[in-house]
C-alpha cells in the first residue's frame, strides 16, 4: 500500500517523533511510506523547553514532508489536499494532544482515504480549556483507533462511539544503540564506577513525580548505602522545588542532575550506566521511557497510575507501587536487598518479546481492513 503517516517527525525532537519515524521504518519494509509533519508544531510561547528541534541528522530512507502549521487553518487545507492528490491508500495519524485536534482533525477529513489513529493520549496530563471539544473534533476524522494501553482505550470510549478500536502495546524503542557494560557507560558520563545507580530519565514535568522520588531518596534507610540517583532530562517546569528537596534532605552529594534534553546518540549511556530505572509518575497513560528500558533490559520501578502497570508486570520486570515516597523507597530497597536480579533479567527478556514493532503494524493493518 501507499501509506501516509501524519504527525511529528524530524526536525522535531522527542519520543513522539522517534515513534513515528520508527513506525514508518517498519511499515516501509513492505509498503511505500511518507511522513507529513509540521512547519510549526508549537508556537514559541506555548513550548516550555529550550528548543523543539533536534540537532541530529534526518533519518535515512524516509520521506518527510513539512506542510502543516498547528495554528494556520490554510495550511491544514493545503496539506490535506496535497495528501489526497498523492493518492494514498491509508493515512495513519499519531495523536497525543487536544491542542492538535483542529489541525490534525481537519487534515484527516481531507486526505481522501481511510484514516486510522494511533492515540498516545486523548485526555492530557495537564488539562487546558477546550481539550474535550478539540479531542471530539479530532476523533470525528478517524475511521478506527489504536490505543497503546487499556487506560487510553477507556478514555477514548467517550469520544468515538461505535467506531472500531484496538489495543496494541507501545513497541520497544530499539534505535538508541546497543547494550554495553555499565563501567564503560559510567566512564563516558564521568561518574564513579563503584556506586549503584538509580535513573530518572526524560523531560521533567510536575506530573512525572521527580519530587516523590527525591523525597523517597531522602529516606534515612539510604544514608549508609552506596547508591546514587542520576536525573537526566530537561526541566519543563521550575527546577527550584526539586533543588529545595535536595537541600532539605542533604542529598547534594548523592544526586546528579543532567538538566538538558538527552539527544538520541547519548541515550544508551544513561541506560547502560543504570542499575534500576524509577518512574514515579503521578499520572500517566504509557511511557516511551519504559520501552527504552526494555530495549536495554533494565529493571524498573513504576507507580500504579494510568497504563504503567500494564507495561511493567509487578515482580517480573520490577515493581509497581503507589505514587508515595515511602512506597517508592520500599521498592528500591526491595530490589537491591531481596530480588534475584539474574532471574528478573530473564523475565525482562521474556516480557520484551511482547513489544515487537511487527505486532503493532499487524494490528494497524487489520484495523484498516475492518
Amino acid at each position: 500500500m501507499k501509506i501516509a503517516i501524519i504527525g511529528t517527525a524530524h526536525p522535531y525532537r522527542g519520543g513522539l517523533a522517534a515513534f513515528n519515524e520508527r513506525l514508518a521504518t517498519e511499515l516501509a519494509k513492505e509498503h511505500e511510506v511518507s511522513i507529513f509533519t509540521f512547519t510549526l508544531q508549537y508556537p514559541g510561547f506555548l513550548f516550555p523547553g529550550k528548543s523543539q528541534y533536534t540537532d541530529g541528522p534526518a533519518p535515512t530512507g524516509l520521506r518527510i514532508v513539512r506542510n502543516i502549521s498547528s495554528v494556520n487553518p490554510l495550511s491544514w487545507y493545503l496539506a490535506g489536499r496535497q495528501i489526497e492528490k498523492e493518492g494514498f491508500d491509508l493515512a495513519i495519524i499519531c495523536f497525543w494532544l487536544p491542542f492538535m485536534g483542529p489541525a490534525l482533525g481537519t487534515v484527516g477529513r481531507l486526505v481522501g482515504c481511510p484514516v486510522i489513529s494511533v492515540v498516545h493520549n486523548i485526555i492530557p496530563h495537564e488539562p487546558r480549556p477546550g481539550d474535550v471539544a478539540f479531542a471530539r473534533y479530532y476523533c470525528g476524522a478517524s475511521d478506527g483507533f489504536l490505543s497503546l494501553t487499556d487506560a487510553v482505550a477507556d478514555d477514548l470510549k467517550r469520544f468515538i462511539g461505535d467506531k472500531p478500536s484496538v489495543i496494541s502495546p507501545h513497541p520497544v524503542y530499539d534505535h538508541f544503540g546497543e547494550r554495553t557494560d555499565r563501567e564503560t557507560a559510567l566512564t563516558k558520563l564521568g561518574l564513579p564506577t563503584d556506586k549503584e545507580y538509580l535513573l530518572f530519565f526524560g523531560l521533567i514535568r510536575d506530573y512525572k513525580g521527580l519530587d516523590l522520588l527525591l523525597e523517597a531518596f531522602g529516606d534515612e534507610r539510604f544514608n549508609d548505602r552506596n547508591l546514587h540517583l542520576l536525573v537526566a532530562g530537561e526541566f519543563y517546569t521550575s527546577r527550584a522545588p526539586y533543588d529545595a528537596i535536595i537541600e532539605k534532605n542533604g542529598l547534594a552529594d548523592r544526586v546528579t542532575i543532567i538538566a538538558k534534553f538527552i539527544p538520541d546518540d547519548e541515550v544508551a549511556d544513561y541506560f547502560n550506566a543504570a542499575d534500576l530505572l524509577v518512574q514515579p509518575y503521578k499520572t500517566a497513560t504509557q511511557s516511551g521511557v519504559t520501552q527504552i528500558a526494555y530495549h536495554f533490559e533494565k529493571p524498573m520501578i513504576v507507580t500504579d497510575v494510568g497504563g504503567l502497570a500494564e507495561m511493567c508486570p509487578d515482580g517480573r520486570v520490577g515493581y509497581v507501587v503507589e505514587p508515595e515516597p515511602v512506597a517508592i523507597a520500599d521498592a528500591i530497597i526491595r530490589y537491591f536487598d531481596a530480588t534475584n536480579r539474574a532471574a528478573m533479567q530473564v523475565m525482562i527478556r521474556e516480557e520484551k518479546r511482547r513489544y515487537d514493532w511487527e505486532i503493532m503494524v499487524e494490528a494497524l493493518l487489520k484495523l484498516a481492513a475492518v
